[in-house]
């Protein structure tokens, strides 16, 4: 009998620098989100779902010590595309460009608040990890 394994392919070298981790994050969430703004007149499922699949990503392939700038990028990636986007849909009004500012935020607070708990825990836990233990240091 003849069984052939399959090879899952590798990424090469130690993961994304934190300047690697900021551009993609920021170029995946300006990409979809813009679109999901401008075809539905409005941030949706579409965009947190984006944010949530880049803040695992960042976590999860950057390299050691780039877990903060995978916790603070997507939300300030978001929030400058959306402002960005509703300047340009709604001109200088600033009534209007708030009111939608504030909705767009409001639409994805939940996929938001789920990203940024899972990156900040999985930042305190590095950095908790790298700190030598009391017990030892005691004994």
């Amino acid at each position: 009998m003849n069984t052939r394994t399959i090879k899952k392919p590798t990424i090469p070298g130690p993961g994304l620098k934190k300047q690697g981790v900021i551009v993609l994050q920021s170029l995946f969430i300006f990409i979809i989100a813009s679109l999901e703004i401008w075809i539905r007149s409005g941030a949706g499922v579409i965009s947190g779902i984006i944010i949530a699949l880049v803040t695992f990503g960042g976590v999860r392939y950057g390299r050691t010590g780039t877990r903060y700038v995978a916790a603070v990028t997507p939300p300030i990636a978001y929030a400058s595309t959306a402002l960005l986007i509703t300047i340009l849909n709604d001109g200088l009004r600033p009534t209007r460009v708030g009111v939608d500012f504030i909705a767009s935020l409001a639409s994805v607070a939940p996929f938001l608040l789920v990203s940024a708990l899972y990156a900040w825990f999985m930042f305190l836990n590095e950095k908790a990890k790298s700190r030598p233990s009391k017990r030892s240091v005691e004994s």
